[in-house]
């Protein structure tokens, strides 16, 4: 439910300020759940520059307590000072705006991509985006600049397939003042119509009398108006092969290129940066870091701090790991990895498993319902692809009716790669490349 908004006049009369996140909109504020009263004209008076180049239609939202030693803890792990301060800004946003999506839409929200998948995006690209619970996808653009005549997107927000949005919000971040500015927002279509490009330094610019800064017709549309064109069909990208990604990363993965994103052509490099797993890649090697995603080394060693963060997990069935030295003694152990997933709200696990044949060893990927006894629905589908997304026989299994388990086995060779895809899709998924 949208906040309820107290009406503000010049006297001392009490406003209320927000625990979670503070709104001035024509200088309101919200009753929230937790009463911290300040005197109007006091509020106005500490915070006279905040004030000074907002017009009547700003949104103002303060920035968390303790948000900023959050974000700056989180913004250290970066190649370079200024892709620090860009992951710290960018953080401050997400942090500021996610509860007043929340609250003014009354919808669960959600990053995307995940908020495991964002240092990856943050070493490379300015912007985060948040996702509704209806599918609606609000792309954040943070700047800290006082001149607003132009709202500045960054090209891989606006043609990359799985980056773009509905809404696109220019948001003005002040660290020191404690507030974020949402200032106006823009469709995808409005962006890809009327703005104009910048071939050198890639980025869309869309004029600020093309920019709609009443933040109030953004609801309404919401509202009245579900039904809105608010995409333009783009292109899909070209696919990569495994070959050029392992040369893009390590020709882009020297941390004194400071702008990889405009070394090389936006195809070729959009295609890039979509995988996950690339990524990934590219902000380790960047960082210096080893690489993290090889499944024969999570089952010998265990799981890889960064790939427990997207939820895999090893499990040991029978015996010790102890002592085994390659993937035979891996299957001999009984180790599988697993990772659960939520699907259209309820809870799946795929697991991986290792299987010792006369052919070799057979990698069994397998999806099943969480719930013992459960079952898979009809309709859902897993798919495995080559690290170049390529499909190849007997490569997917599906159901019409709701059955036990999906399940499909691979042999694979050293070092090759593999990426699986379910439908419907799990929430939060990010094509993922793992390596046996």
């Amino acid at each position: 439910m949208a906040a309820q908004l107290l009406q503000s006049t010049a006297s001392s009369e009490q406003l209320t300020v927000s625990s979670k996140s503070q709104v001035v909109r024509n200088a309101q504020l919200p009753i929230t759940d937790y009463q911290c009263p300040i005197p109007y004209t006091q509020f106005i008076m500490n915070n006279t520059s905040l004030f000074t180049f907002t017009s009547p239609n700003d949104l103002i939202l303060e920035i968390p307590f303790n948000a900023q030693n959050q974000a700056w803890n989180e913004s250290r792990n970066y190649s370079n000072s200024a892709n620090c301060y860009q992951a710290y800004m960018n953080k401050l946003c997400l942090l500021a705006v996610l509860p007043w999506l929340e609250s003014e839409f009354a919808q669960q929200a959600k990053l995307s991509p995940s908020t495991t998948a964002l240092p990856s995006l943050w070493e490379l690209v300015n912007g985060c985006s948040i996702t509704l619970n209806d599918g609606t996808k609000f792309v954040l653009v943070p700047n800290e600049h006082i001149d607003l005549s132009e709202l500045l997107v960054a090209q891989e927000w606006v043609d990359i397939p799985s980056l773009i949005g509905d809404y696109y919000l220019g948001i003005q971040v002040q660290p020191d003042e404690g507030f974020v500015r949402v200032w106006g927002y823009s469709t995808h279509a409005q962006l890809k119509n009327n703005s104009s490009y910048d071939a050198v330094l890639r980025n869309y610019s869309l004029d600020t009398t093309d920019v709609t800064t009443d933040l109030s017709v953004l609801t309404l549309s919401k509202e009245f108006c579900p039904q809105e064109t608010t995409r333009k069909e783009i292109p899909p990208l070209a696919s990569l092969t495994s070959q050029q990604a392992q040369n893009l990363i390590s020709r882009l993965g020297n941390p004194e290129i400071l702008t990889p994103r405009l070394e090389i052509p936006f195809a070729i490099w959009g295609a890039f940066i979509e995988q996950l797993s690339y990524r990934n890649s590219l902000y380790k090697r960047r960082l210096g870091l080893p690489q993290q995603w090889h499944v024969v080394d999570w089952l010998q060693n265990g799981v890889s701090r960064i790939a427990e963060q997207f939820g895999w997990r090893s499990f040991n069935l029978e015996t010790s790991m102890a002592g085994a030295r390659n993937v035979e003694e891996v299957e001999k152990s009984g180790k599988i990895l697993s990772r659960q997933l939520t699907i259209a709200g309820k809870q799946y696990i795929l697991s991986i498993i290792p299987k010792n044949e006369l052919a070799g060893i057979i990698w069994r990927f397998q999806l099943r319902n969480a719930v013992t006894g459960g079952f898979i629905p009809g309709g859902f589908k897993l798919r495995l692809l080559t690290e170049d997304l390529q499909s190849f026989p007997n490569n997917e299994d599906m159901t019409a009716t709701a059955v036990e388990e999906l399940f499909v086995e691979v042999i694979l060779q050293p070092g090759e790669g593999i990426v699986w895809e379910i439908e419907p899709l799990p929430e939060d998924y990010d094509r993922e490349v793992l390596r046996f």
